[in-house]
This record gives C-alpha cells, sequence and structure tokens, in this order.
C-alpha cells in the first residue's frame, strides 16, 4: 500500500511539474464538417452599444490573422466542471467522496455534488451543516484546507468561492473548456401551425388573431392558438478550424494546499487523486453536451496527454482512468474520507438568509442617499 500511496508524490515536490495538460480534437458525430450548437449566454445589462448582446460567445475576428480566424466557446469551464463533479455520486466513484444528501421534501433530494457553488451555494447555508461549512472556510482563511476536505473535498478540485460569507476561494485545480476555431455562424427559422383555427371556432375574433399572429409577447402565441414564426434564430455554427478541449490539471495549485499545523502530504495526495479521476474521467468531457451538440474523439488526430515543467519541457504522461482510480482509493483511505449524511433543507434558514441580504442592500442603499446628500451640501 505504501508504493501505491506515494507513487505519484513527485507532482507533489515543489520542483515536480507545473501541471499536466490534456489537448484534444473533437468532432461532430455528423462529421467533421457537422453543425454544432455552442453554448448561449444571456445579454449584458446597461446601455452601452458595446455590451454583449447575449446568444453565443464567439471572440474574433482578431486582427492580423488572414481569413479572419475567430474562438467560439462550446462547453465553457464553469459548464465542464458541472458535467464531470456528479460522477461521484455514482457507483463506481462515491466512495472516494462523502455524500452530503440534503432533503428539500420526500421527494426532492439534492446531493451537493449537484449543487452549482459546491460548498458555497446557498443550499448549503441552509441546513444544519452551515456552522460546520462556515467554520471549514474560515479554516482555508487560517492555511487549513483539510476540514472542508472532509465535508465537499471536490470543493477543493473544482474551486469555491464562499462570496456571500467568509470570502475564502480556493482556484479549480482541474479545468477544461472546449473551444471551436474559424466558425461560421448559421441562423434557422421555423413556425408553429395551430392544430385547429380557432377564431373559426369563435374562441376569440379575427381582429384578436390577426394581432396575435407573429408576436411572441402575445397570450395568444405564448399558448399556441396562432400561428407563430421564428426566424432568425440561432442555428448552431461549422467549424472550419477544428474543436479542442483544453484541460489542465494545476499541479502548482495543488501544491499550495495547507492542512495547518499538520503534514499536508494526505490531504495532498487525496485531492491529487480525486483530480485525477476527474481529470482522466473517458467521457467527462465529451459526448452529449446538449441537443445539437454531441461530440466524439477525432480519430485522426491523436490527443496530446504531457507534464509541463517550469522550464517549458513537455514530458508524455500516461496515466489511465483505472490507474488514477485505483491510487485515489488508496489516498482516500489514508486520508480518511468524512462522513456521508443526510440533512434536512431548513426553510427558516434560508428566509433569515434572505432577510438579512435585503437588509444589508438596504443598508447599503441607505448609506450611499446619506454621501449623496452630505455632498450636496458641501
Amino acid at each position: 500500500m505504501s508504493d501505491h500511496l506515494t507513487k505519484y508524490d513527485a507532482w507533489l515536490k515543489d520542483d515536480g511539474p507545473a501541471a499536466l495538460v490534456i489537448r484534444e480534437h473533437l468532432i461532430p458525430v455528423e462529421g467533421i464538417d457537422g453543425v454544432v450548437f455552442p453554448a448561449t449566454f444571456a445579454a449584458e445589462q446597461g446601455n452601452d452599444p458595446e455590451r454583449f448582446k447575449g446568444g453565443y460567445n464567439i471572440d474574433g475576428p482578431f486582427a492580423g490573422q488572414p481569413g479572419g480566424e475567430n474562438v467560439c466557446i462550446i462547453d465553457s469551464v464553469g459548464s465542464q466542471a458541472n458535467r464531470i463533479e456528479p460522477e461521484f455520486a455514482k457507483e463506481k466513484y462515491r466512495s472516494l467522496v462523502p455524500q452530503i444528501i440534503i432533503k428539500a421534501s420526500e421527494e426532492i433530494h439534492v446531493n451537493l455534488l449537484d449543487a452549482g457553488h459546491r460548498a458555497g451555494d446557498a443550499i448549503a447555508r441552509c441546513t444544519q451543516l452551515a456552522s460546520n461549512i462556515n467554520s471549514a472556510f474560515k479554516d482555508v482563511l487560517r492555511g487549513n484546507a483539510a476540514p472542508l476536505a472532509k465535508i465537499a473535498p471536490t470543493s477543493l478540485v473544482f474551486g469555491v468561492w464562499d462570496s456571500r460569507d467568509t470570502q475564502a476561494k480556493l482556484p479549480r485545480i482541474v479545468g477544461s473548456t472546449i473551444r471551436a476555431f474559424s466558425v461560421r455562424k448559421l441562423t434557422r427559422g421555423a413556425v408553429y401551425i395551430p392544430a385547429l383555427n380557432y377564431s373559426s371556432l369563435e374562441v376569440f375574433s379575427e381582429e384578436e388573431k390577426a394581432k396575435a399572429e407573429g408576436n411572441k409577447k402575445n397570450p395568444l402565441a405564448q399558448r399556441g392558438f396562432v400561428h407563430n414564426p421564428s426566424s432568425n434564430s440561432p442555428g448552431g455554427v461549422i467549424s472550419t478550424g477544428g474543436i479542442r478541449r483544453d484541460a489542465t490539471f494545476n499541479l502548482a495549485a495543488l501544491r499550495q494546499l495547507k492542512a495547518g499545523k499538520d503534514d499536508p502530504a494526505p490531504l495532498r495526495r487525496y485531492i491529487l487523486g480525486l483530480s485525477l479521476v476527474a481529470f482522466t474521467h473517458p467521457s467527462a468531457f465529451v459526448g452529449y453536451l446538449r441537443q445539437g451538440c454531441t461530440l466524439v474523439r477525432d480519430p485522426d488526430n491523436k490527443p496530446e496527454f504531457v507534464e509541463v515543467h517550469p522550464d517549458g519541457k513537455r514530458v508524455p504522461a500516461g496515466i489511465t482512468h483505472d490507474a488514477a482510480i485505483t491510487f485515489a482509493e488508496v489516498a482516500a483511505k489514508a486520508f480518511g474520507v468524512g462522513e456521508s449524511k443526510s440533512v434536512d433543507f431548513d426553510k427558516a434558514r434560508a428566509q433569515k438568509d434572505v432577510a438579512e441580504a435585503k437588509a444589508a442592500k438596504s443598508d447599503m442603499k441607505s448609506g450611499k442617499d446619506k454621501k449623496s446628500a452630505s455632498e450636496s451640501m458641501e
């Protein structure tokens, strides 16, 4: 067991590699020239004419690049993390981490692994674990990440920010993004045709029908009683420069984890094991991403999997997913996986949290109003 436990200790040494990197070429299941639907993002608020109007996130074309190359986000780093973290709730991996189940009702149970902000999520603050999590975040600020690893170790793997309380922040150790290069944006159109002519049945008048058709905000159109055309909608992209997944395992960040006055090696090995499982997961970052976006590996382009050293040297890395699981199991046993438990969602805590947030906003507005009044009197 000792040999297995120390197998990757070279990665934990101060003079070890800066990171492990995977570069993997992907193609749509339809083929290399298939249409892919990227992630869509909400528009920025405000009146700035340069603000993001919403839709696909496409940067470029860039100056000095012939042909007007651009880069399109297919799946963001946050989305990628939210795809792989719930894998640790599956039978094959569940013994590696504590399973914290939050019961909102008899029918609704939420695993903390599914919470978007991990240990910093609102749902975690609204349970009896709130004080333990708050204490663990305070320990992080004092240089001890071990207590948080006992409650929510994947928060150390994928990063966490306790933005609504202690402000404790841990960087992502494992991150991955899928991008498409040199894309042509497409549009599409469609029309909804109702099953009946409801105006002829005197459900409403012909005048009401005429006003509603093509008006998406009209209740008759929203409820499907009239023709509702949709034109110039986002229709995906075709990538002429290829699609690539770039994944980074930041070993330098892992080596920053501390366990207070205790030896940090057990903690670092534990998080190393979990990170390797996530990093090498065979279907972690490819496959079905969303409607119109199913990606597979490009058989004609060999992936790159390397250790990247501080001097820039790149050395092939060959760890398999099965080897990662074996190491993670040994490291988890040595560290001691935190206790799995079920806790109830506390409505009163949630209401108190909301009330305090409203009060803080009111106090802030009042402070600004007083400052404005004071300045106007000077």
